[in-house]
Parts: structure tokens; sequence; C-alpha cells
């Protein structure tokens, strides 16, 4: 299927949050207001302002042996067959669409929505995605930064990335790299798998049980069935 797609390699991500930062820069979202969590996450949550979030997640030390991060930097999966678009397609005409050239699903802030309306539309999105911005009345979320890509420029998050673990092109490609280097992992980790590579235009490579790194990371409504390749 034509347009973009994302590959998103953890295995080579620091959580410098290089890539949450240029996608607060870049559209020009406020910083959230947070407190300490006990974690080096922050903020605490994806939110109407903040459309990308390295989470953070700390497993080994209940079990008494050595500490192991997994990082993961959640975002938009822009869906083949996107839930959210069409629910929102029932609930409020125009409040999502798909970009006809990069095939990225897009949000119009502008157009207003009633809050049972959107949780309705959050509650279709398997990876918890959609919120809701209270100013505006409209959801807000990854756009793909279709803006930039009109002007040949790459991703805010894939220009800062300073390890190679953000990744953008034409899918065909992006498939291609992402198996090439899929292989290569599992020489060491036998277990890692492209999280729903034929389902998202944002594919993750994973070491372990993706739920481990976040909830969602595979999608919650169906997370044993979410895995592939």
């Amino acid at each position: 299927m034509a347009g973009k797609t994302f590959f998103i390699d953890t295995t080579v991500c620091t959580a410098c949050r290089g890539c949450q930062s240029a996608c607060k820069q870049w559209n020009q979202n406020p910083v959230a207001p947070t407190r300490q969590q006990g974690t080096y996450q922050n903020p605490p949550d994806l939110a109407a302002g903040t459309f990308k979030l390295v989470r953070f997640s700390e497993a080994g030390m209940a079990a008494g042996g050595p500490p192991r991060w997994y990082f993961f930097p959640d975002q938009c999966r822009h869906c083949l067959y996107p839930p959210c678009k069409m629910t929102a397609d029932k609930k409020a005409k125009g409040a999502a669409r798909i970009d006809s050239r990069t095939r990225a699903i897009v949000f119009d802030p502008t157009v207003k929505l009633t809050p049972t309306d959107f949780e309705a539309i959050r509650q279709s999105c398997p990876y918890d995605i959609p919120r809701y911005d209270t100013r505006s009345g409209g959801m807000t979320k990854c756009t793909m930064c279709i803006d930039r890509l009109g002007e040949g420029l790459q991703p805010a998050c894939v220009k800062t990335c300073p390890t190679g673990a953000m990744n953008f092109g034409e899918r065909d490609e992006l498939l291609k790299l992402a198996e090439t280097r899929l292989q290569a992992v599992k020489i060491n980790h036998p277990g890692a798998a492209l999280i729903n590579a034929d389902e998202v235009r944002v594919i993750f490579l994973v070491t372990d049980d993706p739920a481990k790194y976040h909830r969602f990371a595979a999608g919650g409504n169906n997370p044993k069935s979410a895995v592939g390749r």
C-alpha cells in the first residue's frame, strides 16, 4: 500500500527524548504541567499538546533481578484502516481525514465534538491516542508532520533522532528496512518482533513482550493478536 511509514527501532532508543522535544517545538505546543511520578517519564501521558511521548517502563527489580528499562516513543500509528476515522465519520464529519499523498490520519482540531462523541472516538482507537482539546473542543494527535513533508523535510522527530531509532520514508522501503533489522536483532533476541507491521504506518521493533513497554503498545483491545512477523 502506498504512502509513508515510520520504523521505530526501540533497540537503539536511549530515551533522550529529542523526538519528544522536537515534536513540541515544531507544533508550538506548550509544556505540560507535571510533577514527580516516581519515574523518569515526563509528562505522565499523551495530551492535547503532547503528540509524542517517550514512555519509560522498568522491569526486573520486583523479582530481585537487575533492572531493565523499556523505552517506547509512543505516537499515533496512522493505521491503514483507521477505526478513529470510521467512528469520527459517524460522530463528527470532517474531524478526521486520510491525507491523499502520505496516507497520514489527520485530525481537524477546528471541528468541535461533544465530550461524549470524543470518548467514543478515543475508545475506538486500540492504541489510546486521540486527545480532547478543552480549549478548542476538537481532537489532537500526531500529524505525521505533513506540513514539513510538503516542503521536502522529514518529520521533526525523525530529523532530531541521534541514534537512528526513528526512520521514515516510503512504505515499501521502510518495510524492507524493518524486516532486515528484525532478522539482525533476532540473532541475540529470538523473541524480537515488529508490532502490527501489516496494519499500521508506525512500526515498532521490540525485543520482548510489547505489554512490558506500554499497555497499549500492541493495541489494548486485542493485545495477543496484535504482534506481526
